[in-house]
């Protein structure tokens, strides 16, 4: 197998260079001299992440499509933490990416499976207020273009930017009570009476009938007593722009050719 590198990073200092290649060795370089220092062994698949502490030039971390996630001391060559996301009946899941807190206390990982994954010092009780599956009821809805290409939501006609806010939803389509509707941008001050979507039944893949969030129950800003969105004002107003410039340009386009139409040739 020809080696290829899949994926490459600097330390916080840059002295060191960390590549990830495809025979799922992590090798460590000397940035300045380009000498191989360190080869780290552990991983069984492919690598795709890797992620420098945000201020302890030592600290770097990988996780790939092995489950696998390392914590590394690129001096010494060693490893300093391993965890392996295993899922209950269903094997490992593939790590995709995974990111530091700003004060390196924390990291969090997301898999293939849909999970977050969230590692640090401290107790856990800030994040037991969420549920433990969250997705919004428009994630996967079908999209259309219109005329002018522009993409819209295909049941409601609306650019997604100003659809209303979506509901929380589990993986199986059901809302989740009102007050983690709550959680979602733009649903923080609403009524109880406004964060209750309408329900409908659906037919998943397997032919079961299920009931789902088919939509909204939705009143105009002016009746929540809510003051009108400012970035979506702002959009509306970028667009008007761009359409008036649109205007002008086919408009002096065409006069220009109708000025040169009427010009008489030199011989």
């Amino acid at each position: 197998m020809k080696p290829k590198v899949t994926m490459i990073a600097w330390n916080r200092n840059d002295n060191y260079v960390v590549t990830a290649v495809n025979n799922h060795l992590l090798k460590v370089w000397n940035s300045c001299t380009g000498q191989l220092l360190h080869d780290l062994v552990g991983h069984a698949d492919e690598v795709f992440v890797l992620e420098t502490h945000p201020f302890d030039p030592r600290i770097m971390l990988s996780a790939g499509h092995d489950g696998n996630i390392f914590i590394w001391d690129i001096t010494k060559g060693t490893k300093t933490k391993h965890y392996f996301n295993m899922i209950e009946g269903q094997g490992h899941g593939a790590v995709f990416d995974c990111k530091f807190s700003p004060d390196g206390q924390h990291f969090a990982c997301t898999d293939s499976h849909g999970h977050l994954l969230i590692f640090g010092f401290g107790c856990s009780r800030p994040y037991e207020k969420i549920p433990d599956q969250m997705f919004f009821h428009t994630d996967y809805r079908p999209l259309i273009r219109d005329s002018n290409n522009y993409v819209l939501d295909e049941q409601t006609q609306q650019a997604p930017h100003l659809m209303p806010p979506p509901f929380l939803v589990d993986v199986d389509g059901n809302p989740h009570p009102t007050k983690y509707q709550r959680l979602v941008p733009g649903r923080e001050n609403c009524a109880d009476e406004h964060l209750i979507p309408q329900l409908g039944y659906v037919a998943t893949s397997d032919g079961e009938v299920v009931e789902q969030v088919i939509g909204q129950q939705t009143v105009d800003q002016d009746d929540q007593g809510l003051e009108p969105s400012i970035l979506d004002g702002m959009i509306r107003q970028l667009q008007l722009q761009q359409d008036q410039r649109t205007g002008a340009d086919q408009e002096s386009a065409s006069s220009g050719l109708q000025s040169r139409e009427g010009t008489p040739r030199r011989g």
